[in-house]
Formats: structure tokens, sequence, C-alpha cells
């Protein structure tokens, strides 16, 4: 196929770069990026069609209905990313020393009409060198080219060579322009496109597999945050076992801010599938949840051993009655010995959360009675009708093994000191005393991880009536398929045609589709999940820890953070820390080249951590900006805004430290805490001293201080 002309030059090269424009430079791009155009227009055409009829196909059951949702999945994706991205779908090109023709990687694999690859998708093995060839380790590359892309246009590029044959006609060399430039771009208040020069060692973490738990331990301006996204696109690409109907990938950050900052990078990389949260979102009550005021209350519910008294809290109530009963019912009266209650509390499957295990024991009771009921013929129905009228029966199983309330369950060992150290004998008597409250479900985040254990352990008390009107409802759809069968059946002439299959009972069962039948709404955040995600994992609590464990049962983890960044100290070894956890299969990847943060802020910034923690992994810069750290007086504030504002047309600032500051279009105000994950242009921090004493105000600093991409200032108001 002879790719049509591009009507402009998909190349916008400034004047200080026409050198990098000659033909013998970009002519086999520009012939390439026409193929590309081509082919990404006319598959715009065809997908919709193709989207139809996939729609449109018999849904089938099992896993033909999961292949076709896959599909649907794949293809609306694929539609999307192309008609977010042009020609700029391609992240750059490498040529292989043996001299084959340049291979082009993409955000995603193209391919034109005859069969030709034009891009290959950024996440397959074949795409690998593009990222993570070094000189040391070429990857038998002779020269790789990065683009940069500006409004759909080039605006420059950046060749590396690795062979003397790389160099030769191919390539124009200027100390990483492209790359260096990026690093210093102005930012917005969302993550900008960094796919293309993802960096070796970045990489290297993104493809390692999904097996067991992968720490990835970085100082600030590592790219710890890029990695732990760009990861969760390609174990999504390469690992079969983390696909959407296997539990996916859940993804957790430290806060909303950075929630809203990363939200256009998933589905920039085409994964739109991925359920994003912080740790209070695991938790209905997390909305609301206060700070819990009292470090010492806070250390206490940070613990693993509070939240597994959530299970001697439940088991209270899970006592059987210790003398037997005489049941009425309408036949006769039967004896229900201690005995018999004993062997109906054991009747639930272990692992069956409260509420719903009572149904359960109601069954095994009416077994137990209905074996002791003379009258055979009477049906299992009618009796276990009779048995429901028995209020004594009913009673007394409801006292034994009551519906319990998670909020309700939580707010007693607050409220009630006898129920907490039987629940937790291990507390002494001052602490017993510190954590109680007069408001039982006045709800701190510290009371989250034991609120998700109890509603965990606890189940929903509706679960058993909803299963019953389903159960309900799947019977009359089978009935009323029968009923269609028959009509069918009728109508055969011979009935010895193929209709007459729809006598088996397995076809019959395949025609009723029990997901369009009324069912519960579904929390997305419940799990479980293959694969679990955390970014800022320093800061999480063992109790928090518990939350994520519940639901990813394959302990499959992708864990970022930096010990240097933890508020309240992090004195363990990553490893030491996650066995305590309950993690077993632990690996580590290290970050230490800083890309985001200059030479001058690092500066100033590595004193300040060191002063408390000096075995903190600081990062090496890679950049310098020629802005000095500039100091001054609080009231000049103003000022320095207003100056940075007229000189820079685009950028994003950020004051930290001034809660009376009112946040405008492109400065924001934000507390040390609230800016962890994030960047700025230019950052302003306003009386840092005042952040706080030891480890977490020395934390605060470290990490206001280096949120700044290009420049810093400091303001004290004496």
């Amino acid at each position: 196929m002879t790719p049509t002309p591009l009507t402009t030059s998909a190349f916008d090269l400034p004047d200080h770069l026409a050198a990098k424009a000659d033909p013998a430079l970009v002519a086999g791009d520009e012939r390439h990026f026409a193929a590309v155009a081509e082919t990404v227009e006319q598959t715009i055409a065809e997908l919709p069609d193709r989207l139809d009829a996939v729609r449109r196909a018999p849904g089938g059951v099992g896993r033909e209905a999961l292949d076709r949702d896959a599909e649907v999945h794949r293809l609306t994706g694929r539609l999307r990313t192309l008609r977010r991205f042009g020609l700029d779908l391609c992240l750059g090109r490498i040529v292989a020393a043996d001299g084959t023709e340049p291979v082009y990687i993409g955000r995603l694999g193209l391919t034109d009409g005859d069969g030709r690859r034009l891009l290959v998708d950024w996440r397959s093995p074949a795409a690998e060198p593009f990222f993570a060839a070094t000189h040391a380790d070429p990857m038998g590359l002779a020269s790789r080219r990065r683009y940069r892309w500006t409004r759909g246009r080039i605006g420059d590029y950046w060749d590396e060579v690795f062979t003397a044959d790389g160099l030769e006609g191919h390539a124009a060399l200027d100390d990483q322009s492209a790359f260096i430039a990026s690093l210093g771009a102005n930012r917005s208040s969302r993550m900008r496109d960094v796919l293309g020069t993802i960096q070796a060692d970045q990489d290297a973490v993104i493809r390692a597999g999904s097996r067991g738990a992968l720490v990835v331990d970085g100082g600030p301006g590592t790219g710890k945050t890029v990695v732990a996204l760009h990861r969760t696109a390609h174990l999504l690409y390469s690992d079969p076992r983390l696909g959407h109907r296997r539990g996916g990938v859940l993804f957790v950050g430290p806060h909303q801010p950075y929630l809203a900052y990363v939200a256009d990078v998933l589905p920039s990389l085409g994964e739109e599938g991925v359920q994003t949260c912080t740790v209070r979102d695991l938790v209905a009550e997390g909305a609301g949840a206060a700070a819990e005021a009292d470090p010492e209350v806070a250390r206490l519910k940070s613990s693993a051993g509070l939240v597994r008294a959530i299970e001697k809290a439940v088991g209270i109530y899970e006592e059987p009655p210790t003398e037997g009963m005489a049941v009425e019912t309408h036949w006769s009266d039967l004896w229900l010995s201690a005995e018999d209650w004993a062997q109906a509390f054991e009747a639930p499957e272990p692992g069956t959360p409260h509420n719903e295990a009572r149904e359960q024991i109601w069954d095994e009771l009416v077994a137990i009675l209905m074996e002791k009921n003379d009258d055979e013929t009477v049906s299992p129905e009618l009796f276990r009708r009779s048995l429901m009228q028995n209020e004594e029966l009913v009673t007394t199983l409801h006292r034994a093994w009551p519906m319990l309330e998670a909020a309700e369950l939580v707010g007693d060992l607050w409220t009630v000191p006898a129920y907490l150290r039987l629940c937790a004998p291990w507390l002494g008597r001052d602490e017993v005393r510190a954590l109680q409250r007069t408001d039982a479900q006045a709800w701190t985040v510290s009371d989250l991880p034991l609120l998700d254990a109890a509603r965990r352990r606890l189940g929903d008390p509706e679960a058993a009536r909803r299963k019953r009107r389903q159960a309900a409802a799947v019977a009359a759809e089978r009935a009323r398929m029968a009923r269609v069968i028959d009509d069918l059946l009728a109508a055969d002439d011979d009935g010895e045609g193929a209709v007459t299959m729809l006598r088996g009972r397995d076809l019959q069962d395949s025609l009723v589709d029990e997901g369009a039948l009324p069912g519960a709404d579904q929390d997305r955040l419940a799990g479980p999940f293959a694969h679990i995600v955390v970014d800022e994992a320093q800061e999480l609590t063992d109790a928090e820890w518990q939350m994520l464990l519940q639901r990813c049962p394959s302990r499959s983890f992708t864990i970022v953070g930096d010990r240097a960044q933890a508020r309240h100290g992090f004195t363990e070894s990553w490893q030491e820390r996650l066995e305590r956890i309950g993690l077993d299969r632990i690996g580590l990847a290290s970050l230490s080249i800083n890309y985001r943060t200059p030479q001058e802020v690092m500066a100033e910034a590595e004193p300040v951590i060191r002063a408390v923690l000096p075995d903190a992994n600081v990062p090496t810069s890679v950049r310098s900006s020629g802005v000095p750290v500039v100091h001054g007086s609080a009231a000049e504030l103003d000022a320095v805004l207003d100056g940075w504002l007229a000189e820079h047309a685009e950028g994003i600032a950020c004051v930290i430290g001034d809660p009376a500051f009112r946040a405008t279009a492109r400065v924001r105000s934000l507390t040390p805490e609230l800016a962890k994950g994030l960047e700025f242009d230019l950052v302003v921090l306003v009386d840092p001293e005042r952040f706080g004493e030891g480890v977490e105000g020395a934390v605060d600093r470290y990490v206001a201080m280096t949120r700044a991409t290009q420049r810093l200032v400091v303001l004290t108001s004496s």
C-alpha cells in the first residue's frame, strides 16, 4: 500500500533546531507517519461497525459471555485511544545493529491493510529495547529516537546512538534536548504524558513480573508514581491472570488531590477499567472521618492486633444455647437439645460472614427437627413455614446469633470498657481508658480498618433475603423458558429435529440469563482483586494494610514508597515491615535518579532529611535549573506570586503552609501532607519551621521542598 502523503509535515521544529529538519534525518519518518495517518483514519472508520457487530452478536454464557465482553472492552478502548491521539500515537523508533528496517514504538500496536506492522505496542517484549537499552547494554540497537510532541506535531526529537554505524547519516546529536527539555517543561493540574521518556531504570520495574510483592523504593522525583501507573497498564496487557474479568487491578493513592492529578494517565494508556481509590474510600464512613486527635489512640488503633480483635467481638454473639427446648409444630411437639443447637451452630461453612451464616443455621435446625418429625406426609417447605411461625424458636435463635451492624459493633468497643477488655485482653487499663469516647460513632481515620474488618466479618444482613429473591426469580425464569420450549417442541413435526435438543437440562439452564435478573449492587472496591498497586505506601499503618490484604488473596502487590517520606517514621526495612503485616514473597527495586527536582533545590532539601534520617534514600538530580533557592519574608508572598505569574504564561504554582491563602486557577494552596505525590513549577513554603518538630516536621519540610520542578521560594514571618 502506498501511503497518502501528509498535507502537513509531522515535524514543526523551531528555528534553532532547523538542522534537525534535514530530509536525510526525517524523510523516512515522514513516509512512515503518512502510512500511520492513513491506517489510523481507516481503522477509526471501521471500528464502530465491528463494535456494533460484536454487541449485536448473541451474548452466550460462561466463557463465551466473558470473551464477548472482553472484546467489546478491547475494541472500545482502542477506538477511544485512536480518536484521542493522532500521529502522536508514535513514541519513537529503534534501529537494530543488524541494519534491519526501523521499528516504530506506539501507544498501541497498529498494522496496515497489507499486514505490515506500523507500530509496536509499547508494552510488548519487542518494544523493550526502546526503553531499556543503555550504552552499557544496547540490547542489539544501533540507535534510538524519541519524539517530543506538541499539539500533534513534533517540536523536537532526541537521538541516541550505540554503534558507530548508528550515527552515520541517521542521527542528530544535541545533548539530549527532548528528554532534558521535557523534565523542565511547565506543569499543569494533571500529570503530563511521559510515556515517551521512560528511562531504563524505570522500565525495568514496569516490566517486572506480578508474582508476590514488589517494593519500588525511591526518593522524590525518581518517577515512582510514573512507574506505578505504567506498571499497572503493562501488567494488564502482559499478564492474563490480571485481566478485568479475573479480578483486575486496584490502584490506591494517598489522597484525592493525587487521584485527580493522575486521573488522565491510565486512560491515555488505554486502561479505563482500573479501580482507583484512597484508603478512606474503602469504607463508607471514610468520607466523613476526622483525623485521630490523640497520637496514643492512633498508635493503638494502627496495630493489626486490634483489627484481629474484631473476630473475638463477633464470636461473643455466636454461642449456642446451653439448654434444650420443646418446639411446637402443627403436627407434633419436638425436643431440640443443647447438642442439637451446637450441631446447628457448626453448620456454616468456614469463612461464612456472621450475618449470612444464620440462614445456614436455620436450615440445619429445620433439617434436625424434620428428621425427628414422624409424619412423613409433611413436605419440607410446609414444615419450614410452620417452624417460622414458632415465635419462641425464632426468638431464641435471634438472641443466640443476632444480626449485627459493623458500626454498632465497633462503636461498642469505644463505649463499653468491659467489652473491649474481653475482646482485646492484652490492652492495659490505661489503654482501654484512652480508647473510650462519649460518641460511639464519631468516626476517625484510625477507626476505618476496624469498620472494614467488622463489615467483612459480619457480611450483609440482607444477603440471605436477596439470595432467596434471586433463587425465586431464576426459578420463575426457568419455568417461563420451559413453556417456550414446550411450544417449540409442539411445533416440531416429527419430534426428532434439532429442536428436541432443548429437552436437555444443561441447555435449558443456559437459556436463563441470571445476570439479567434482579441482584445486589456490588461494591466495586470490595474485591477480590488480582493485583493491588499502592503509592506512598510508607504511610500505611499495619491496620490499613489488613484492609488491602483482605482484598488481594493472591498477595500480588506493587508497593511504591520512600521510607524517608514517612511522616511518622519508618525505622524498619521494607522486608521487615511487610513480613510483619503478612506478606512473604517480597522483591525490592530501588530508584535513585531524580528526574524532577533541580540540583539547586535538592542541595537545600537533602540536609533537612539527613538531620533526622541519616540513611535516607536521597536521589541524585540529573539536571540544574540555574535558578537558586530564594529566601524572604512572608510579607512578600503576593509579590512573589504576582511576579512569577507575570513572567510565566503557563505552569502551576503551589503555596504550602499558609492556610489563609486562597487558591486560584494557577496557584494551589495545600498542606505538606496533601502535596505529597504532586509536582509544581513554583513552590512557595511559608514558615516551614512551623510544620512541626522531629521526624514528622522534617519529613513535611522535605516533601514540600521537593515538589518544585523549577523554582523554590522559602518565606518566613520573622
